[in-house]
């Protein structure tokens, strides 16, 4: 019988990583004075984000057009459970 394959994005996430989506503004080399758009989304740690810096090193890098601004944001999809204490108990029928 084959062992059961666990799914690296859940097993990441049993690590500690988040979900995390950067939407980026960089300027357009031919244009400089217009910005466009990118969203980038992936799993990592936070808060030091080291997946998302290491795009970003690529980005600098490789590409041409220079990055304007960085907005990060990030949720944790593996968390301990919220819970409230039930004061009655309510019978619909």
């Amino acid at each position: 019988m084959p062992e059961p394959r666990i799914d690296d994005a859940f097993r990441r996430q049993l690590e500690g990583y988040s979900l995390t989506t950067a939407h980026i503004l960089y300027r357009m080399p031919d244009c400089r004075a217009l910005l466009q758009s990118y969203v980038w989304q992936d799993y990592d740690m936070a808060p030091k984000f080291p997946q998302l810096e290491k795009f970003l090193e690529f980005w600098e890098r490789e590409l041409d057009g220079p990055i304007h601004s960085v907005e990060v944001t990030h949720a944790q999809m593996i968390a301990a459970s919220e819970w409230k204490r039930v004061d009655g108990i309510f019978r619909l029928h």
